[in-house]
């Protein structure tokens, strides 16, 4: 039987969890792979989602140049950070050197939105890191899900898709042919998440008054979301949702 995986935590001012990873796990920077490990730690670094930290050996700090600066944190350390150059790009990266948490001395990690490229085995990943213990069930339901915004009916379906994510409310996902689109104005905004892909958002004008990116939208979601692609969702932390006319409470999350 397979040893279950190490899980460490530790509680300092707050609690850092670490996991050893299992996938290898590459990142580019100007056409140039600036680390590669099949021996990664997953570090909360935020309580969402984690981040990759590298051992040293398997980081090209040949193109890593210390930055000067640091920064603290109340559960790790004071991190050393560095500039990573390649071929005319530049990312940021951190190492702590003398962490609060034994495991991840001697890693570095990277920030994120600063590099070209993330990969887990060959397939690229985007936003962020995906967590191991997150998982997603896309399922259809003839159930009745009824939205309301200001005591108005926005949308009304018995063909939706019911997403139910990790330490996230179930999204109720609906045929654009069950909301009354014409309340609804397509806006700039995008949003990126590594399961489901990017997203698009509108924006509700109903009885006078707009609510900002109220509902979005997958046009391409990546493949282990293609149940949802041309679907669109409302935030139930913001709008009244019916499901067989039975109210829902509105939860509270980030998004609230």
């Amino acid at each position: 039987m397979k040893a279950p995986r190490k899980v460490i935590e530790v509680a300092e001012k707050g609690k850092v969890k670490v996991q050893k990873g299992e996938k290898r796990i590459r990142v580019m920077l100007g056409g140039e792979i600036v680390a590669d490990t099949s021996k990664p730690l997953l570090v909360w670094e935020v309580p969402y989602y984690p981040n990759y930290y590298f051992p040293e050996s398997d980081v090209r700090t040949d193109l890593m140049v210390e930055t000067g600066e640091t920064k603290s944190s109340p559960s790790r350390g004071e991190a050393t950070q560095y500039d990573v150059k390649a071929n005319g790009s530049q990312g940021r990266a951190y190492t702590f050197r003398d962490s609060k948490v034994e495991e991840i001395a001697g890693h570095y990690a990277f920030v994120w939105d600063t590099f070209d490229h993330w990969f887990e085995e060959e397939e690229e990943v985007y936003t962020h890191a995906r967590d191991p213990h997150t998982r997603i069930d896309i399922l259809p339901s003839s159930r009745r899900v009824r939205v309301e915004i200001d005591g108005v009916t926005v949308a009304d379906t018995s063909n939706g898709s019911f997403l139910f994510e990790t330490s996230l409310p179930t999204r109720y996902y609906m045929p654009k042919t069950d909301v009354e689109m014409s309340l609804f104005t397509p806006t700039d905004k995008a949003t990126y998440c590594p399961y489901k892909g990017t997203a698009r958002y509108w924006t509700a004008t109903v009885n006078g008054e707009t609510y900002d990116n109220i509902l979005w939208g997958y046009d391409y979601p990546l493949l282990e979301s293609q149940r949802i692609a041309g679907l669109v969702a409302f935030y139930n932390e913001k709008v009244d949702i019916f499901i067989d006319e039975e109210l829902q409470g509105r939860p509270k999350t980030k998004f609230s």
